[in-house]
């Protein structure tokens, strides 16, 4: 038990960027209704964005590996202002035709999106994984008994500055007040004089400029690769079933329970690390099973 403060702690600082890439789609699906599997793709995207801008600071500008601060800096609202206006795009041309239809007919739509995604990503960036050589990805900060390196610490506290800032922008703003009214009553909203189509555009640009701060984080985690999307959007939806679907402050928790668990399955059971990725499958069938309605129900 002398590595469970550590393992904690892993899982404490793995939760951040959980739910910095969950809530996009619990926007998504919370405000539009619209279970958008090609979230995970958006959230590469964003990975690539910020993986370029890493090798234009560190090449051609020379500023060498200490430009790890920079890609935070410029690579975040770069990517966040992209993945925005694509999201824009995207809906008005392709999801807002669909709204009056089956869920089924805009599910099937994004699944295609993110098969029509990560095979452009393929052939246009090659399958090939790419990993940044950030100066201090690996460096130990001691904390107490435990350590962590700066580039977790990094990634968490960036990723809760975010989760945080658009909590506010959904209690305090009158554009999450909108967001939030539109989300529980569509008619009622249209009735107050709410422009709920504009709403609903809005809140899809905000759902991937979220996925595309994400990726910028993913790339002081892992490599990046076109098929980071799929194990993204994977842990995002268990995260997003585990808090109730809907329930965009729930996804806080989650994050952290699914982080937690992750690493303790990791650490204290045999071949743990193998079925670390496979824990979300459990987790999906287990909230559906026995609280359909998540976190949210526990919580009345």
């Amino acid at each position: 038990m002398e590595a469970l403060p550590q393992t904690l702690l892993f899982g404490i600082l793995r939760s951040g960027l959980y739910a910095l890439s969950a809530l996009g789609l619990a926007i998504s699906l919370g405000v539009i209704g619209v279970v958008n599997f090609a979230h995970g793709e958006f959230v590469m995207l964003g990975a690539y964005l910020g993986f370029w801008l890493y090798v234009v600071l560190s090449g051609p500008l020379g500023l060498g590996p200490e430009v790890s601060p920079l890609v935070i800096v410029l690579g975040i609202p770069l990517s966040a202002i992209v993945l925005f206006a694509l999201g824009r795009g995207i809906f008005r041309f392709t999801l807002r035709p669909l709204l009056g239809r089956r869920e089924l007919d805009q599910m099937l739509l994004t699944f295609g999106l993110a098969i029509l995604v990560q095979n452009l990503a393929v052939i246009v960036l090659s399958p090939q994984a790419l990993d940044a050589n950030l100066g201090w990805r690996f460096e130990l900060l001691p904390v107490g008994p435990v350590s962590v390196t700066y580039a977790r610490l990094a990634a968490f506290a960036v990723s809760m500055a975010l989760v945080v800032g658009v909590y506010a922008l959904l209690a305090r703003s009158q554009l999450g007040k909108q967001m939030r009214a539109v989300a529980q009553n569509r008619l009622g909203a249209q009735v107050v004089g709410i422009n709920v189509d504009r709403v609903y555009e809005i809140a899809f640009g905000l759902s991937l400029a979220l996925a595309g701060a994400a990726g910028v984080m993913y790339v002081f985690q892992t490599q990046v690769s076109p098929f980071l999307g799929l194990a993204t959007i994977l842990k995002a939806f268990s995260i997003v079933v585990l808090a109730g679907l809907g329930n965009l402050f729930g996804v806080l928790w989650a994050s952290l329970l699914l982080g937690i668990a992750e690493q303790l399955v990791s650490q204290y059971v045999p071949g743990g690390a193998a079925l670390r990725d496979g824990l979300f499958f459990l987790i999906i069938f287990a909230v559906l099973v026995v609280r359909p309605g998540g976190l949210r129900r526990a919580h009345g």
